[in-house]
């Protein structure tokens, strides 16, 4: 039977999916007044299902149009998980002077313009890269939940500022031409490993 629906709906990107779909869940539980620790579990699950995404539809047999369609969808799913989560995230923090609201819309422009640049000038090349040049907007996931653990040990004055200053050298590491090492298989495992870490700490301990 012929698809009646726009887009391309098979195995190969239930992962980006389901992790977009965490990512909105997290918006909805960070403006509804719940626990910020959910919505920042939200974050970093999102994290963990874009960190495997890709190895999972490399697994499987995709035509050229979903190949392509795959790596369009993801990067779009980054953008509500990576950058609008994320800002939600300080905006129901308290974080809400003028000065903030200009670190969002930075962070915003930089995630999206690297998210832009990588579909337009990288997605199509073949050549395997030890590096990342530049940080992947991924990397909220984990640099975020360790900044907000922060309000633990900060002052209520200082904790506002501290943040402000990551979420603005993340805006300029995601844009500058610097190498970032790629994840090889040992760091997945690290980075898996420590989101539930981080997971089990905000569920169950905070």
């Amino acid at each position: 039977m012929k698809n009646p629906f726009i887009g391309i709906w098979n195995k190969s990107v239930i992962l980006t999916y389901v992790g977009m779909s965490i990512a909105v869940l997290g918006i909805c539980l960070a403006v509804s007044g719940a626990p910020l620790r959910y919505a920042f579990a939200c974050l970093m699950t999102a994290g963990v299902a874009d960190l495997f995404d890709g190895a999972v539809a490399r697994r499987i047999k995709r035509t050229p149009q979903e190949k392509q369609f795959g790596i369009e969808l993801d990067s779009l799913a980054d953008v509500i998980s990576f950058a609008a989560l994320p800002v939600v995230l300080f905006l129901s923090m308290g974080m809400t002077r003028w000065y903030h609201i200009l670190t969002y819309i930075v962070f915003a422009l930089c995630s999206v313009a690297r998210l832009g640049y990588f579909n337009a000038v990288t997605a199509d090349s073949e050549k395997a890269v030890a590096h990342y040049t530049g940080l992947p907007v991924t990397y909220c996931a984990l640099i975020f939940p360790l900044t907000y653990l922060l309000r633990y040990v900060l002052t209520v004055d200082v904790f506002p500022f501290v943040c402000t200053a990551v979420i603005a050298a993340v805006s300029i590491l995601e844009m500058l031409k610097i190498p970032i090492p790629k994840p090889k298989r040992t760091s997945y495992i690290f980075f898996a490993l420590l989101a539930a870490a981080l997971l089990v700490l905000f569920l169950a301990v905070l």
